[in-house]
């Protein structure tokens, strides 16, 4: 599975996460939460997520 840039992911937890920043194949930085107030920046890797929700254009 590529991932790209902005793309929005479902992690395997069951939390949707945005892409922010692709720092390898494997490896990306992603923003959860529900809104910028509670939003969090995590590292995640490609066997934490589930599929793509919604490609980036």
């Amino acid at each position: 599975m590529k991932i790209n840039l902005f793309d929005d992911v479902l992690l395997k937890n069951g939390q949707s996460a945005g892409i922010v920043e692709v720092l390898d194949e494997q490896t990306f930085l992603a923003d959860i939460g529900d809104s910028p107030e509670n939003w969090d920046t995590i590292d995640i890797t490609l066997a934490d997520i589930e599929r793509i929700i919604n490609r980036s254009e």
